[in-house]
């Protein structure tokens, strides 16, 4: 019993890129992102990288689109392994006659998982490129369970919202998942809508949340300012970098955050409800 407590307890250290894409370019960003994953020198679990990170957010599926059996994935799978590390970030991929904005969770072993973008930005023409998703994806590692999600997700707080049943507060852990983690390609016009969602997702959820966003330029001159952040499940912001490249590595604790939920037991007095996708 008390190792299955300590399992459950253990740390999450997570190494968060933000960085310059090179526009429709996927050798240059692949070669980029690849001396960036490998400078890192502290010990980490998870590498973060921003949405589309092989091209910037691109509207144009049809000539940049890999299956899961290309090059972007199989690059993927080789740096996860070599860094012994989580690898995740959103690519194009192609499924038959449609396109998706991918999130990929690269396990060290090759295995994997994977998200589809469910809210697709129409205010940039998204929704007539791909398709969207119809289901979540909560991945676990070391006793973590972590939301993953892209984008314009974050402006939806019912695809996030904690929703725990009454056999998950029976058995004491509350909530479906204690990090929330956001990829992204996020203009810095609206920086203020995504630092003031990012820290009203993790209150309202009592989770960590992280958002990883790219910085400089896009192909249609559309400036984006980085502001990646990590905050706490009281809002407290532990992470935050705008208008410049960076790596940073931070390690998580479980037991803040349990105890977090456990002097403020707020997600018991939670609505319950089931999404229905048609």
């Amino acid at each position: 019993m008390q190792s299955n407590i300590y399992k459950r307890m253990q740390p999450l250290t997570f190494t968060l890129i933000q960085t310059y894409l090179h526009w429709e370019d996927k050798e240059a960003n692949l070669a980029m992102l690849e001396q960036k994953i490998n400078s890192i020198q502290q010990a980490t679990e998870v590498i973060v990288l921003p949405e589309m990170f092989s091209t910037g957010f691109s509207m144009q599926p049809h000539l940049f689109a890999e299956s899961m059996d290309g090059e972007t994935v199989q690059w993927m799978k080789r740096l996860a392994q070599q860094k012994k590390a989580i690898l995740t970030g959103s690519i194009i991929i192609q499924e038959e006659e449609q396109y998706y904005n991918r999130l990929i969770w690269m396990l060290p072993n090759g295995t994997y998982g994977y998200y589809n973008k469910r809210h697709l930005f129409a205010y940039a023409g998204e929704d007539k490129h791909y398709t969207p998703g119809n289901k979540r994806l909560i991945a676990s590692v070391k006793g973590w369970k972590i939301n993953l999600q892209v984008c314009y997700d974050l402006r939806f707080p019912v695809w996030a919202r904690q929703a725990p049943s009454p056999l998950v507060e029976k058995a004491g852990d509350e909530g479906e998942y204690d990090v929330l983690l956001y990829v992204a390609n996020w203009p810095g016009r609206r920086n203020h809508a995504w630092q003031t969602l990012l820290t009203a997702r993790a209150i309202e959820n009592q989770c960590y949340v992280i958002g990883v966003n790219r910085v400089g330029a896009d192909g249609n001159n559309i400036a984006h300012c980085g502001n990646s952040m990590v905050i706490d499940a009281l809002g407290t912001i532990l992470y935050q970098k705008q208008n410049e490249e960076d790596i940073f590595t931070i390690t998580l604790q479980k037991e803040a955050l349990k105890e977090v939920r456990k002097k403020f037991p707020f997600l018991h007095d939670a609505d319950y409800f089931n999404i229905i996708n048609e």
